[in-house]
């Protein structure tokens, strides 16, 4: 079976909107295309959290043992935390 050459569509719209805030750090698109742009930004938020959601829901139904929720520690690589930023 030949394997599918596209990644899957959260990592479409992952890489789309990185793209989208790239494009709009920039800070070199009109007004309406920015607008546009932006608006397409926060389209893509949604479902990527959507489908973020929906992983989540399912490892939680997938650690359920004896009818209640058993959570496992997730291991966290040493070293610097990565930078939050807020938006301007």
């Amino acid at each position: 079976m030949a394997e599918d050459p596209q990644p899957p569509e959260f990592e479409r719209a992952l890489a789309e909107l990185e793209s989208l805030v790239e494009r709009l750090e920039r800070g070199d698109l009109p007004l309406e295309e920015a607008l546009s742009t932006f608006e397409r930004g926060v389209d893509l938020t949604r479902r990527c959290q959507n489908s973020l959601k929906a992983a989540q829901q399912r490892v939680e139904i997938l650690l359920k043992r004896n009818g209640r929720p058993q959570t496992e520690p997730f291991a966290v690589a040493e070293g610097p935390e990565p930078a939050v930023t807020a938006p301007p």
